[in-house]
């Protein structure tokens, strides 16, 4: 959920946010961003946090301000942010593109992982110390520290490495689901996949190799595609293609040595999705996530006639809604993947950190075409 902002001017907040930096030492211990006990969470009276006001291009609507910070309520924690990634979904919403978009003002980003530093008195699942992430989309991760309902966030282990944490909550999950919930894949199945080598891509690769699933990788021809072929089958990659190979007769030389996929996964529309349709299994699954490609999926008529596949979509956002009253699928499913994080069967993609005063920068970069890491901010 969004929560009411408290601002000041930038210069009114500056000396009081001075002085609760050098009040609030930190250090690290195993790994974890830890504040100092001796100065205590009281020093905190505001964060830093990227803002926009109005809905438009990032460059020129997102901006580093104070925040005040309300007081900790009985069901609240006070956490400081150790990471947050810059998603596509969150370049979107600040555009006002996005199929939910928060009230104005509002704090940028909607993933990353934080460190709780204080509980509120009525707080029984979460203790200082413990990493949280969002449950949901919307909670505004691109600040320095925050005070958010005990029921917004989720708990992890510390021993994983912090980019994974911070990077775990969106990409990962939407793979995991898509793998799990629309067809029953079992070792020796194969999934096909365009944009494999996105942040879902790269999740998908690598959980479905921790199955016994081959998986048939599609990246557009770029002129490091050896390279990034190489790293896609360093994952666990099956077969890595370009585009332009789904409409050449190696495709039938492909399929001598695996079989046709079961589920193909769409991340960029257009011709791209109706060439994944046409190589899957009678009966199989084409599932949408993405649109990269801003074109719409054509599904050829023969390709429901004859070979009755299944055209569906998937947004990991309504997933976690829709089990948000429960909570024991997503606990089960972030424990599932936190042990695969633990056996090193699944890593964080290639990441860039950025410092938050960097944030013009990345969020530049975050927007280019064939961008090969993830910016994130560091707190």
């Amino acid at each position: 959920m969004w929560l009411p902002l408290c601002l000041r001017s930038q210069t009114a907040c500056r000396g009081s946010y001075a002085a609760a930096l050098l009040k609030c030492w930190r250090h690290w211990e195993n790994g974890s961003l830890l504040f100092s006990h001796s100065a205590g969470p009281a020093a905190l009276t505001t964060s830093k946090a990227l803002l926009f006001r109005k809905h438009g291009d990032p460059s020129k609507v997102v901006q580093l301000e104070d925040v005040d910070l309300p007081p900790i309520g009985a069901k609240d924690v006070l956490v400081k942010m150790l990471a947050a990634p810059i998603n596509p979904s969150d370049i979107n919403m600040i555009q006002g593109t996005y199929a939910i978009l928060p009230d104005l003002p509002a704090v940028g980003g909607n993933e990353g992982v934080a460190q709780i530093v204080e509980v509120g008195g009525q707080v029984t699942s979460l203790q200082t110390g413990d990493w949280v992430i969002p449950k949901d989309a919307g909670l505004g991760t691109w600040r320095t520290v925050a005070v958010l309902a005990e029921d917004d966030v989720i708990s992890l282990p510390n021993d994983i490495p912090l980019l994974s944490a911070a990077t775990l909550g969106v990409n990962p999950c939407t793979a995991f689901r898509m793998l799990s919930d629309f067809e029953d894949l079992k070792p020796g199945d194969c999934v096909i996949q365009n944009a494999a080598n996105s942040g879902v891509g790269q999740a998908v690769i690598q959980i479905a190799a921790a199955r016994g699933i081959s998986t048939i990788n599609v990246v557009r021809d770029r002129p490091e595609f050896t390279q990034l072929s190489d790293r896609l089958k360093a994952m666990g990659g099956t077969h890595v293609i370009k585009e332009e190979a789904l409409r050449r007769p190696e495709m039938k030389e492909l399929f001598k040595t695996c079989p046709k996929p079961k589920l193909a996964l769409n991340g960029v529309g257009g011709k791209s999705a109706t060439e994944l349709l046409r190589h899957l299994q009678y009966g199989g699954s084409m599932v949408t996530y993405g649109g990269m490609a801003k074109q719409p999926v054509t599904v050829p008529v023969s390709a429901l006639i004859f070979k009755d596949v299944k055209v569906r979509g998937f947004w990991v956002t309504q997933w976690k809604r829709d089990h948000s009253s429960d909570g024991k699928a997503f606990r089960a499913m972030l424990d599932e993947l936190c042990c695969l994080i633990q056996q090193g069967k699944l890593t964080a993609p290639a990441c860039t950190e950025v410092g938050l005063q960097d944030y013009s920068k990345a969020l530049d970069t975050a927007m280019q075409p064939f961008t090969s890491a993830k910016q994130v901010l560091i707190m």
